[in-house]
């Protein structure tokens, strides 16, 4: 079974505020399953989005609760092209969640897909 939406954002925004980086839920999606994304700022002016990875890199045998792929590969970007996609995003679906995490370092904590 899979975890509420609304649970990992909280258990998320902890661990970054734990690890010392600032987070901060910027739109609450839908309680039950809302797609996450998740904005890490450098705070230089760039920053990278990440959002729930393919289907197809699920893994059967190793189920994780929630998969995340950068939307800007290879990493950062200027912080301006992130916030067009996330407009972009919001329009296609309005029930997501956007977690923004400020980090100088650029650390994620997430669940990477592989690739």
């Amino acid at each position: 079974m899979r975890l509420k939406s609304s649970i990992w954002v909280a258990a998320y925004v902890r661990r970054c505020n734990n690890e010392g980086s600032f987070a901060v839920v910027r739109r609450r999606g839908a309680e039950e399953a809302g797609a996450i994304f998740v904005k890490i700022a450098k705070l230089d002016g760039t920053a990278a989005l990440y959002g729930p990875a393919p289907q197809s890199a699920f893994d059967d045998a190793r189920p994780v609760e929630h998969l995340f792929s950068s939307l800007f590969p290879p990493g950062f970007v200027p912080e301006a092209d992130v916030e067009a996609k996330i407009a972009r995003e919001q329009k296609f679906d309005p029930d997501l969640w956007l977690v923004e995490v400020e980090d100088r370092a650029g650390r994620n904590f997430l669940n990477l897909a592989p690739g």
